[in-house]
Formats: structure tokens, sequence, C-alpha cells
């Protein structure tokens, strides 16, 4: 509930703005959204125990991931103007290289290595990369960037779009990997996210800024990727 009541937020603040506003934001749900279902049960049972939230997103998921569209949203209801159009297909970008690289990555073969070192992490450990995900993350930034152009936005939009999104993507995985708090469970003798894990026992933080959860570091990252692509934006 919380988080279909911060989506109707965000929604309100796209319909606002504009109707062009409202099916890039469409667009951006549908894809989550489909591909958060697209084999669930397997992805499920790779990061079982590991993430911190499954299922359905929360209030905290969504304004994670919609805020900055939705402020920049407000901002062009009340000041139209080309920055706010960088801004907001920027920060859908990074959101959608996220999603795409999570929901597509974790079924990678190969074993994810952390961003920062190289080594072998387990399938969803925040920070693990694989080539398919970063494909992956590429195609949700393209995905952004097409439905930007086919609206009408400005080629300037659609080239903040790819870069916010390549790059909201990257400072999502170093920020996973760095600063990101990771959990030990001493009963199942694994790393978790999760300040209960499933066999219902407490965890411990073993490394990271305690208080800095997965949705803080999609927020970051995908202020990071707005600010990066609207200023790709402003040499366009």
């Amino acid at each position: 509930m919380s988080g279909a009541a911060v989506a109707a937020l965000v929604g309100t603040a796209a319909a606002a703005a504009g109707g062009t506003w409202a099916i890039v934001l469409v667009a951006y749900f549908v894809s989550a959204t489909l591909l958060s279902h697209w084999r669930a049960a397997a992805k499920q049972a790779r990061t079982e125990g590991r993430i911190e939230k499954g299922g359905p997103r929360d209030g905290a998921q969504v304004a994670a991931n919609g805020a900055v569209f939705a402020l920049a949203a407000i901002g062009n209801a009340t000041s139209p103007d080309v920055l706010w159009q960088s801004l907001a297909a920027a920060a859908l970008g990074a959101s959608a290289a996220d999603t795409w690289a999570t929901e597509i990555g974790t079924l990678a073969r190969g074993m994810p290595r952390s961003i920062i070192d190289g080594t072998p992490v387990a399938t969803g450990t925040s920070g693990g990369v694989t080539a398919l995900g970063f494909l992956a993350a590429a195609a949700g930034a393209t995905f952004i960037a097409l439905v930007v152009l086919l609206v009408g936005w400005p080629a300037s939009a659609g080239a903040a779009a790819f870069v916010g999104g390549i790059g909201g993507a990257l400072v999502d995985s170093i920020l996973g990997a760095s600063i990101q708090a990771r959990r030990w469970c001493a009963t199942c003798g694994s790393m978790t996210e999760r300040r209960i894990h499933g066999c219902g026992r407490g965890t411990a933080l073993r490394g990271g800024v305690r208080w800095l959860n997965n949705d803080g570091v999609n927020a970051v990252s995908t202020l990071a990727g707005a600010l990066l692509g609207a200023s790709a934006a402003r040499w366009l």
C-alpha cells in the first residue's frame, strides 16, 4: 500500500508537468514491473536470504527511484525548461539501468564479481557485477532514452537518459560494494542485507555504514545519475 501511495504522488507530479511526462513515467514502471515478474521464482531462488526486500515495491523503494523525477516534474510544471526534462530523463535512466541490471543480471550463469576488487561474490550481493548485468543496464538506459525521444523531448534529454543511466548504475554498484551496510547471519553462516535473516535470527553488521541500506544507495545513485546526465546534456 505504501508503494502504491508514493507511486500515485509521483504520477500526479508527472501529470501536472504534462502528458509526455506521464507517458515516460508509465513506460518506466511498465518495464520495471514486467521484468520483476519475469522468471521471478528463479531469481528468488538465486538470491534467497541475501537481498533486503523482495516482492512488490514499498514506499521507500518507489521514492528512492522516483523522487528526483517527481521533483523535476514539479519544477517543469512551475517553470518549463529543458533542464527539467534532462534531469528527469537522467533520473529515470539511472533507475531503469539499475532495475534492468538487477532483474536480468541476476540470471547470469557466471559468478558475479565485486566492482571494487573483482573478487567473486554470491548472486544478489550488492556491488556484484556481471557482463550480462552491465549490458542490461545499458539496455535500460537506452530504453528510457528512446522513450523520451519518441514523445518529442529534445535530443539532449535522450543523451541525458543514457549517460545518467550508465553513470547512476556504476555509482550504485560502487556504493553497494563499499559503504552499503553488509550484515552476517551467524546461524546460517552467510552474508545478507537483512537485519532479521530468513531463519528468524538477528544479524550483525560486518561492513559499510550501519544506516545505509539499499534504498539509500538507490536514492543517491539516482540523484547522481540525474546530475551526471543533466551535466552531459548541457554540452549538446
